[in-house]
């Protein structure tokens, strides 16, 4: 007796990919890949210059920090600017600090100063994450002898 082995039909003539179909597929796969791709630069290029942002205000408060502990008199407070430079977490930061007397209508000085500390970053990778932070504060003096330091 003779055994009968079935032969490998394919149901009404359908077959597998054509290797046309599939270098298609690739090609959209590839397009599909390389978007999300540029999505994770993006992200990660904008999430160090959020952190530089961060240690830019630190840098800033610390500035602001050491102006609200000398008095309303001290040479600090002097009206001017002041150029630093500001080395932190191994990163270099370029702080201006400028003092302004404010004065009234009839051009008279205020007890009053306007304080504005603008710190940049200066080795932050790409030239949009060097963004300067800017902290403005005002410094008086009460008639009592006493101070007064609002942001």
């Amino acid at each position: 007796m003779k055994l009968r082995t079935p032969k490998n039909k394919t149901a009404n003539g359908e077959s597998g990919f054509t290797l046309l179909e599939t270098s298609i597929a690739m090609v959209v796969m590839m397009v599909g890949a390389l978007a999300c791709s540029s999505l994770f630069v993006f992200s990660i290029n904008n999430n160090v210059g959020g952190s530089e942002r961060a240690l830019s205000m630190a840098v800033a408060q610390q500035q602001l920090e050491q102006i609200r502990s000398v008095t309303f008199e001290d040479s600090t407070l002097n009206a001017g600017t002041t150029n630093l430079s500001v080395t932190t977490g191994g990163r270099t930061y370029a702080v201006q600090r400028v003092v302004a007397n404010e004065t009234n209508s009839d051009n008279s000085l205020k007890q009053l100063r306007k304080i504005t500390i603008t710190v940049t970053p200066q080795a932050a990778g790409p030239n949009w994450t060097r963004t300067p932070v800017v902290l403005v504060t005002y410094r008086s003096t009460l008639s009592n002898g006493s101070y007064l330091v609002s942001n």
